[in-house]
């Protein structure tokens, strides 16, 4: 979840927990990770990675009449995210053009990288970037350049939630073509989708599918699950039918 790190470490401090020098410093450093693992040990929570910031941590972290009075203020900032669409975030509005050379840059960042994004298909490789360099135990699918291998990544998933690995169909339901990205929203009118990915008009954007066209949800299997769906938004955004 793209957390408002600055937010937890506020309560982390209203609770006795301590931070260091930095204090809420909006960094999500060794000292803060250790006072979230701190936290998730002493309410015996049970997350698989102590120190990550989860629906399960931030559930607990804001319980309580004053605690929920805080977290309704906070909702926008906290959005109940996760690191790999917070990283996916950060590189909104970067184009495979224009930006070249910063978008090579980030998706070459983990390691790995299918190529020059302005000859290549790129959903899947910044898909695989963001998750990488945020989770770097969780397995990837063989091949996660292309779009539908990613529904053999993780866990499935029954609903929408923020931040849940989104694979469509593209030109045929039965055929190999697709495209992957992240869920963001969900319209309230008719269910299409907003994915915030790579390769949606030629940028890191935020695009509507249709729901029709979704082949699966999926989810890492060394986070924490989510415990809720993501949030319906009205738009008036046209569906994307083809992205590049």
């Amino acid at each position: 979840m793209s957390v408002n790190v600055r937010a937890v470490q506020v309560r982390l401090m209203a609770l006795g927990y301590k931070l260091g020098v930095g204090g809420a410093d909006n960094i999500l450093g060794p000292m803060t990770k250790r006072a979230v693992a701190d936290f998730q040990a002493d309410r015996k929570l049970p997350v698989k990675w102590p120190g990550t910031i989860g629906p399960i941590t931030l559930a607990a972290l804001f319980e309580g009449a004053e605690g929920a009075a805080e977290a309704g203020a906070l909702a926008p900032a906290l959005n109940l995210a996760v690191p790999w669409y917070a990283e996916a975030t950060r590189r909104l509005g970067l184009h495979e053009s224009r930006d070249r050379t910063s978008l090579m840059d980030w998706l070459k960042s983990d390691g790995e990288t299918l190529g020059d994004p302005t000859k290549l298909p790129w959903c899947g490789d910044f898909v695989e970037t963001a998750i990488a360099l945020t989770l770097p135990n969780e397995p990837l699918p063989a091949n996660p350049y292309l779009a539908r291998n990613w529904l053999k990544f993780g866990v499935e998933l029954g609903f929408p939630a923020l931040g849940a690995i989104a694979v469509f169909w593209r030109g045929a339901k039965t055929g190999i073509s697709g495209h992957v990205g992240f869920v963001r929203a969900t319209r309230q009118s008719d269910g299409a989708i907003v994915v915030r990915g790579g390769n949606q008009g030629n940028a890191v954007t935020d695009a509507l599918l249709a729901d029709e066209r979704l082949l699966g949800y999926r989810w890492p299997s060394t986070f924490e699950l989510p415990t809720r769906r993501a949030r319906e938004v009205e738009t008036m955004q046209e569906l994307s039918t083809d992205e590049a």
